[in-house]
């Protein structure tokens, strides 16, 4: 029996892949840490685990990490003597139809963006890797040779013993009975077999986290569901080095196993587990065969297979794996409580995750940030609708069922719909909205005229919304638009401090007197950017402050712990008490001007102005600015009062052309405009140089992450944002290779189309070793890689579009 330290600097709980693997990264950082788990190490949903290791995924940052995986498991059985099962043997992806075989040429063209070396290959290339298959139906296949499997329980066994010789103390059989926190401050780890003193804990429990983050008021929406595979005898043919095989048409996926083969696949109609809770003493335990569920994926697997049909199956497994409603992990610091991190939520890829999350998430605990953006998987990207379990396990049950189904872009989940709802949802719905949602909220995407179909239609093409985008679009920038933009996540941040305190958290110039607007950045301490906000200063002590809808939990989270230590200030979210409607366009003034008494003409009102006027009996806080490039204004107005003012504004519109648009417009106006948007353009890895937004940020007095920021103002940037278009015909979606002179210099980050310019648009970051200035950026050639086609492309630093001189050369 081991004996616990009285203290440790971190406490880790669970003994999965994810809680060994976290422990190994910060014992090699130096840090004292203890691992805890009640049973033993793997005996949670590690130890039945398939074990494929994939790396590809629509986030280059979350490629990297997954490709931090393979390089550490590389070495992993060479560092520690302990066996891993590790083997990069490929891993092989089948296309059947012709939408399916443009999504992985797309993928491929994703793949060389972050610097895989995907191969697309003819059926009969894939049947040479794979001799078993039937090829028959397929129409094209990609393979990735750094993929590769492992055995979970051998990788998570090598990790721990690596983390024991560089430090860590790994105790099993002892169980955490609850967490110690005075006046908000994590101080303890209870247990069984006594009390450990920490400040920091790492919770990698895998299913289990869900309930045991609850207790302390952290939220972590994943939910159990049932997942099967099985393992075949001895056949014929199948060699060590076979790649792994994904067949998502088929919904199934294969890899070599001691001469035979393991199945598996993602079932359309999943079965949640565990609805009333885990059951006590679940531990290296499986669930009853569910032969009858399985037999749909077995009958897909058959015809690619065919020796399947005269195989012996050796065993069958059915073990319960947590999944997330996004499909996504969940890593980093609970915004609920302070010193509490999680890894958990890995979607039946933890062990291709394993590596890279325990990197990632020891690097956060031990210094504070993670190494690099990792939105996607921030435990932050999570909100309201995610507190409730039932609403979890509905959209849960979606994003498992679409899990080898077509990554349509712009595709919509439809589960646990709709939830919240803007005070103007009845209104714009009789008006032919179409609804997309985001944090729960119902968001107008675009409107259906007579004789449109009132619904997405996906496609890898034009979709079927085009045309409706296209006509709010040249609404906003010929006459005016008005978009309910209701979710926006609206803080208050109040008090006798709050001047001093934002100015600390944010690079813009907020001192300004009252009626003021600003739109700022926030960075951290590398100067990347955390946060893409607007403030507008009410009063001596109170600002107003505006983010995107997805951002709510994230930006509420950065601002509120930024305030300095010592400063009277508070931040508070009046999301829900709001409505906003926005009305952009060059007729944008003459229908205000109707429905108002105030002076709202250019002297009186001018842009980046924030004040209060009245419309229909409302009081509304107008915010004089725009996110399309046209002249416009926000309206902030008490939920109660939006139908009347929104009525108001469409009778008095009317003679002017008003009309309803959604977000899929706002996309293209913004994109013409060259508007920058967190989580496209830019992030926390990207600075204001580098994104061309240098100018709003101060010079002159302190704040957070200014010191990186001047440092770097002498020099130019080696990666820098430019703008580029292609044909019209060219359908432009994020993360196109963008190739310079021929060579590869970088991604785009976003695509869309113009309806002004009549041409595709991507934003994307270029990089030169020595410096990408202007006139490397503008002297080369350009081509987009499509699919992989080559487009010819032309390259901007300045916007597109502009309302007085409609195209502006570079």
């Amino acid at each position: 029996m081991t004996d616990l330290p009285s203290t440790a600097q971190v406490v880790v709980i669970g003994g999965g892949i994810i809680g060994c693997s976290t422990a190994y990264h910060l014992a090699k950082l130096g840090v004292d840490v203890v691992l805890l788990e009640r049973h033993k190490l793997t005996s949670g949903s590690t130890f039945h685990a398939a074990g494929l290791v994939g790396q590809l995924r629509s986030s280059a940052n979350i490629t990297e990490l997954l490709g931090y995986s393979v390089d550490l498991y590389d070495r992993l059985e060479a560092e520690t003597g302990q066996a891993t099962g590790w083997k990069r043997n490929g891993g092989l992806r089948l296309a059947c139809n012709d939408e399916r075989w443009t999504e992985v040429r797309r993928q491929a063209t994703t793949a060389q963006s972050f610097g895989l070396d995907m191969q697309l290959l003819s059926p009969s290339e894939a049947q040479e890797l794979w001799p078993l298959m039937d090829v028959s139906d397929v129409i094209g296949a990609a393979f990735l040779p750094t993929d590769g499997q492992a055995n979970p329980s051998d990788i998570t066994l090598s990790l721990a013993k690596g983390a024991r010789m560089a430090g860590a103390l790994i105790v099993e059989e002892t169980e955490v009975t609850g967490l110690s926190i005075e006046k908000g401050v994590i101080t303890g780890v209870e247990t069984a077999k006594g009390r450990i003193e920490t400040p920091k804990v790492v919770v990698c429990c895998g299913q289990w986290t869900r309930d045991f983050s609850k207790r302390y008021g952290v939220n972590v929406p994943l939910v159990s569901m049932e997942h099967q595979y099985l393992v075949t005898e001895l056949i014929a043919g199948v060699t060590s080095d076979l790649p792994t095989l994904r067949d998502p048409d088929r919904l199934t996926y294969w890899k070599e196993e001691v001469g035979g083969l393991v199945m598996g696949g993602y079932e359309p109609n999943p079965k949640p587990w565990a609805v009333a809770g885990i059951p006590e003493g679940f531990q290296f335990s499986l669930l009853d065969n569910d032969v009858d569920h399985f037999e749909q994926i077995m009958e897909k697997a058959l015809g690619r297979v065919p020796a399947l049909e005269t195989t012996g199956i050796k065993s069958m497994v059915n073990g319960p794996e947590s999944f997330t409603p996004d499909g996504n992990f969940i890593l980093g610091e609970a915004p609920e409580q302070p010193g509490f991190f999680v890894g958990a939520g890995f979607n039946a890829f933890g062990i291709a995750s394993g590596g890279g999350a325990g990197m990632a998430l020891a690097e956060w605990v031990a210094k504070g940030a993670p190494p690099f953006d990792l939105w996607p998987v921030d435990i932050r990207r999570f909100g309201r609708p995610h507190r409730d379990t039932n609403w979890v396990r509905s959209r849960t049950s979606e994003a498992y069922a679409k899990h080898y189904t077509m990554a349509w872009p712009s595709e919509e989940h439809s589960s646990g719909r709709p939830a919240r709802r803007s005070p103007l949802y009845a209104q714009i719905a009789q008006r032919g909205a179409v609804f997309g949602e985001k944090m729960g909220w119902e968001r107008p995407n675009w409107f259906a005229e007579d004789g449109e179909e009132a619904r997405d239609v996906y496609t890898y093409g034009r979709p079927n919304w085009f045309t409706a985008v296209a006509r709010e679009h040249r609404s906003c920038r010929e006459a005016a638009a008005l978009f309910d933009q209701s979710s926006f996540a609206k803080f208050l941040l109040k008090g006798p401090d709050a001047e001093a305190a934002l100015s600390w958290i944010a690079a813009g110039d907020v001192a300004g007197p009252p009626g003021r607007l600003t739109y700022t950045q926030m960075l951290n301490d590398r100067g990347g950017i955390e946060a893409d906000v607007t403030c507008a200063r009410l009063s001596e002590a109170e600002y107003y402050i505006t983010t995107g809808t997805g951002f709510a939990t994230r930006d509420f989270d950065w601002i509120s712990r930024g305030i300095p230590e010592g400063m009277n200030a508070q931040l508070v979210d009046v999301t829900s008490a709001g409505a906003v409607l926005s009305l952009m366009g060059p007729k944008a003034r003459a229908i205000l001007e109707q429905v108002t008494d105030d002076d709202v003409s250019n002297d009186g009102f001018a842009f980046g102005a924030a004040r209060t006027i009245f419309i229909a009996g409302a009081p509304v806080l107008a915010l004089r600015l725009s996110y399309a490039g046209e002249p416009g204004w926000e309206l902030h107005l008490p939920s109660e009062y939006a139908v009347a003012v929104f009525e108001a504004l469409h009778e008095a519109g009317a003679a002017h052309r008003l009309r309803d648009a959604g977000y899929r417009a706002i996309e293209t106006l913004r994109l013409e405009k060259g508007y920058r948007a967190w989580g496209g353009e830019i992030g926390p890895d990207t600075t204001p140089l580098q994104a061309g937004l240098g100018w709003a940020c101060r010079k002159d007095t302190p704040f957070r992450g200014k010191d990186a920021l001047e440092a770097a103002r002498g020099t130019v940037p080696e990666r820098r944002l430019a703008t580029f278009t292609a044909p019209p015909d060219t359908v432009l979606l994020g993360r196109e290779t963008i190739f310079r002179d021929g060579e590869r210099v970088g991604y785009l980050a976003s695509g869309g189309y113009g309806h002004t310019i009549g041409q595709a648009i991507g934003m994307g970051f270029v990089r030169h070793v020595g410096g990408a200035t202007s006139d490397w950026i503008l002297g080369g050639t350009y081509t987009l890689d499509v699919a992989g086609e080559k487009i010819p492309a032309e390259v901007t630093l300045r916007p597109l579009y502009d309302p007085d001189n409609l195209r502006l050369k570079s």
